[in-house]
Protein backbone atom coordinates (compact mmCIF):
# COMPACT_ATOMS: atom_id res chain seq x y z
CA UNK A 1 0.00 0.00 0.00
CA UNK A 2 1.10 3.44 -0.56
CA UNK A 3 0.70 4.67 2.61
CA UNK A 4 2.69 1.84 4.54
CA UNK A 5 5.38 3.07 1.72
CA UNK A 6 5.33 6.66 2.17
CA UNK A 7 5.62 6.08 6.27
CA UNK A 8 8.88 3.40 5.85
CA UNK A 9 10.38 5.75 3.55
CA UNK A 10 9.94 8.61 5.75
CA UNK A 11 10.85 6.47 8.86
CA UNK A 12 14.26 5.77 6.82
CA UNK A 13 14.96 9.72 6.17
CA UNK A 14 14.45 10.87 9.95
CA UNK A 15 15.84 7.72 11.91
CA UNK A 16 19.25 8.31 11.07
CA UNK A 17 19.00 11.90 12.07
CA UNK A 18 17.05 10.79 15.56
CA UNK A 19 19.23 8.42 16.48
CA UNK A 20 22.36 10.84 15.69
CA UNK A 21 20.89 13.46 17.44
CA UNK A 22 20.08 11.08 20.86
CA UNK A 23 23.59 9.85 20.98
CA UNK A 24 24.91 13.53 20.86
CA UNK A 25 22.67 15.09 23.72
CA UNK A 26 23.50 11.78 25.56
CA UNK A 27 27.30 12.49 24.84
CA UNK A 28 26.95 15.98 25.71
CA UNK A 29 24.62 15.11 29.33
CA UNK A 30 27.39 12.73 30.17
CA UNK A 31 30.05 15.57 29.56
CA UNK A 32 28.26 17.79 31.71
CA UNK A 33 27.36 15.70 34.47
CA UNK A 34 31.63 14.82 34.48
CA UNK A 35 31.91 18.94 34.53
CA UNK A 36 29.47 19.33 37.30
CA UNK A 37 31.07 16.22 39.22
CA UNK A 38 34.45 18.25 38.97
CA UNK A 39 33.29 21.93 39.26
CA UNK A 40 31.79 20.54 42.59
CA UNK A 41 34.95 19.27 44.15
CA UNK A 42 36.88 22.19 42.73
CA UNK A 43 34.57 24.66 44.17
CA UNK A 44 34.50 22.76 47.81
CA UNK A 45 38.41 23.70 48.27
CA UNK A 46 38.56 27.40 46.72
CA UNK A 47 37.07 30.65 48.88
CA UNK A 48 33.68 31.42 48.54
CA UNK A 49 33.82 34.27 46.16
CA UNK A 50 35.26 31.97 43.44
CA UNK A 51 33.32 29.18 43.90
CA UNK A 52 30.15 30.85 43.15
CA UNK A 53 31.72 31.90 39.75
CA UNK A 54 32.96 28.04 39.68
CA UNK A 55 29.50 26.44 39.83
CA UNK A 56 28.05 29.04 37.50
CA UNK A 57 29.72 27.32 34.68
CA UNK A 58 27.44 24.07 35.15
CA UNK A 59 24.30 26.05 33.97
CA UNK A 60 26.14 26.68 30.69
CA UNK A 61 24.56 24.12 27.98
CA UNK A 62 27.44 22.10 26.52
CA UNK A 63 30.58 23.50 28.63
CA UNK A 64 31.64 19.80 29.73
CA UNK A 65 32.10 19.59 25.57
CA UNK A 66 33.98 22.19 25.38
CA UNK A 67 36.15 21.89 28.24
CA UNK A 68 36.84 17.94 27.85
CA UNK A 69 38.12 19.34 24.11
CA UNK A 70 40.17 22.08 25.44
CA UNK A 71 41.84 20.10 27.81
CA UNK A 72 42.61 17.35 24.84
CA UNK A 73 44.20 19.72 23.03
CA UNK A 74 46.11 21.46 25.72
CA UNK A 75 47.09 17.62 26.71
CA UNK A 76 48.01 16.77 22.76
CA UNK A 77 50.33 19.91 22.90
CA UNK A 78 52.02 19.50 26.15
CA UNK A 79 53.24 15.88 25.49
CA UNK A 80 54.36 16.96 22.36
CA UNK A 81 57.39 17.68 23.29
CA UNK A 82 60.04 16.64 25.89
CA UNK A 83 59.21 17.55 29.04
CA UNK A 84 55.46 16.68 28.82
CA UNK A 85 56.85 13.12 27.53
CA UNK A 86 58.59 13.11 30.89
CA UNK A 87 55.27 14.03 32.68
CA UNK A 88 53.79 11.19 31.13
CA UNK A 89 56.51 8.57 32.00
CA UNK A 90 56.10 9.72 35.76
CA UNK A 91 52.14 9.71 35.50
CA UNK A 92 52.65 5.90 33.45
CA UNK A 93 55.11 4.96 36.66
CA UNK A 94 52.81 5.79 39.43
CA UNK A 95 49.91 3.94 37.92
CA UNK A 96 51.86 1.02 37.44
CA UNK A 97 52.97 0.53 41.21
CA UNK A 98 49.53 0.71 42.53
CA UNK A 99 48.21 -3.14 43.19
CA UNK A 100 44.82 -3.53 41.44
CA UNK A 101 44.74 -0.41 39.34
CA UNK A 102 47.91 -1.39 37.17
CA UNK A 103 46.53 -4.17 35.74
CA UNK A 104 43.73 -1.98 34.21
CA UNK A 105 45.98 0.79 33.46
CA UNK A 106 48.40 -0.85 31.67
CA UNK A 107 45.29 -3.38 29.68
CA UNK A 108 43.98 -0.05 28.26
CA UNK A 109 47.10 1.84 27.58
CA UNK A 110 48.20 -1.30 25.71
CA UNK A 111 44.74 -1.33 23.55
CA UNK A 112 44.63 2.32 23.40
CA UNK A 113 48.50 2.52 21.95
CA UNK A 114 47.75 0.07 19.51
CA UNK A 115 44.46 0.93 18.21
CA UNK A 116 45.08 4.73 17.76
CA UNK A 117 48.67 4.65 16.70
CA UNK A 118 49.64 6.03 13.23
CA UNK A 119 51.82 3.02 12.52
CA UNK A 120 49.58 0.11 13.85
CA UNK A 121 47.60 -1.70 11.81
CA UNK A 122 44.12 -2.55 14.09
CA UNK A 123 41.09 -2.20 12.57
CA UNK A 124 42.71 -1.18 9.20
CA UNK A 125 41.83 -3.67 7.08
CA UNK A 126 38.04 -5.65 6.49
CA UNK A 127 38.03 -9.29 6.09
CA UNK A 128 35.58 -12.33 5.28
CA UNK A 129 35.68 -14.97 7.30
CA UNK A 130 33.98 -18.23 7.63
CA UNK A 131 32.53 -18.04 11.15
CA UNK A 132 30.91 -19.66 13.38
CA UNK A 133 31.47 -22.98 10.79
CA UNK A 134 32.63 -23.50 7.27
CA UNK A 135 30.69 -21.97 4.38
CA UNK A 136 29.15 -19.43 6.71
CA UNK A 137 30.62 -16.22 5.96
CA UNK A 138 31.21 -13.09 8.27
CA UNK A 139 32.33 -9.77 8.30
CA UNK A 140 35.92 -9.29 10.36
CA UNK A 141 38.65 -6.91 11.15
CA UNK A 142 42.27 -7.88 11.46
CA UNK A 143 43.82 -6.58 14.73
CA UNK A 144 47.40 -8.50 14.65
CA UNK A 145 49.47 -10.83 14.26
CA UNK A 146 49.87 -13.78 17.21
CA UNK A 147 52.70 -12.91 19.47
CA UNK A 148 54.64 -13.93 22.43
CA UNK A 149 53.44 -17.73 24.02
CA UNK A 150 50.22 -18.03 21.93
CA UNK A 151 52.46 -17.59 18.49
CA UNK A 152 54.26 -20.81 19.99
CA UNK A 153 50.81 -22.91 20.11
CA UNK A 154 49.52 -21.80 16.50
CA UNK A 155 50.95 -21.88 12.83
CA UNK A 156 52.58 -19.31 11.68
CA UNK A 157 50.70 -17.97 9.68
CA UNK A 158 48.25 -17.26 11.69
CA UNK A 159 46.36 -13.67 12.25
CA UNK A 160 44.48 -11.93 15.20
CA UNK A 161 40.90 -10.37 13.96
CA UNK A 162 37.89 -9.67 15.46
CA UNK A 163 34.67 -10.46 14.21
CA UNK A 164 31.73 -8.10 15.84
CA UNK A 165 28.11 -8.85 16.63
CA UNK A 166 25.39 -7.02 14.75
CA UNK A 167 23.69 -4.11 15.39
CA UNK A 168 26.58 -3.43 18.32
CA UNK A 169 29.98 -4.17 17.00
CA UNK A 170 31.59 -2.90 20.53
CA UNK A 171 31.32 -6.38 21.28
CA UNK A 172 32.15 -9.57 19.11
CA UNK A 173 34.69 -12.34 19.38
CA UNK A 174 38.15 -12.77 19.07
CA UNK A 175 39.82 -15.20 16.75
CA UNK A 176 43.03 -16.87 15.50
CA UNK A 177 42.63 -17.95 12.05
CA UNK A 178 44.97 -18.44 9.35
CA UNK A 179 45.76 -16.57 6.80
CA UNK A 180 45.18 -18.53 3.96
CA UNK A 181 41.26 -18.76 4.63
CA UNK A 182 40.49 -15.32 5.22
CA UNK A 183 39.57 -12.90 1.89
CA UNK A 184 40.93 -9.32 2.22
CA UNK A 185 38.30 -6.64 1.14
CA UNK A 186 39.37 -3.89 -0.43
CA UNK A 187 36.08 -2.05 1.07
CA UNK A 188 37.04 0.94 4.02
CA UNK A 189 36.76 -0.15 7.21
CA UNK A 190 33.72 2.86 7.95
CA UNK A 191 32.01 0.83 4.88
CA UNK A 192 32.25 -2.65 6.82
CA UNK A 193 31.18 -1.36 9.90
CA UNK A 194 28.35 0.33 8.24
CA UNK A 195 27.60 -3.19 6.99
CA UNK A 196 27.61 -4.98 9.91
CA UNK A 197 25.67 -2.30 11.95
CA UNK A 198 23.08 -2.20 9.35
CA UNK A 199 22.74 -6.40 9.24
CA UNK A 200 23.50 -6.22 5.25
CA UNK A 201 21.20 -3.54 4.35
CA UNK A 202 23.93 -1.14 3.69
CA UNK A 203 25.39 -2.35 0.55
CA UNK A 204 29.25 -1.03 0.93
CA UNK A 205 29.83 1.95 -1.04
CA UNK A 206 26.12 3.00 -0.74
CA UNK A 207 24.16 5.17 1.32
CA UNK A 208 20.99 3.43 1.12
CA UNK A 209 19.82 -0.08 1.71
CA UNK A 210 20.84 -2.44 -0.16
CA UNK A 211 17.77 -3.29 -3.01
CA UNK A 212 16.19 -6.84 -2.39
CA UNK A 213 16.38 -9.62 -4.20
Amino acid sequence: MPIRKYLLTGLMVWLPLAITIWVLLWLVGMLDAVLAAFLAALSAVLPASMAVQVLGLQHVPGAGVVLVAVALLLTGGLVSNVAGRWWVRQWDRLFTHIPIVKSIYNSVKKVSDTLFSSNGNAFRTALLIQYPRQGCWTVAFQTGTPSGEVAQHVPADCISVYVPTTPNPTSGFFLLVPKSEVVELSMSVDEALTYVISMGAVAPGTSQPAASE
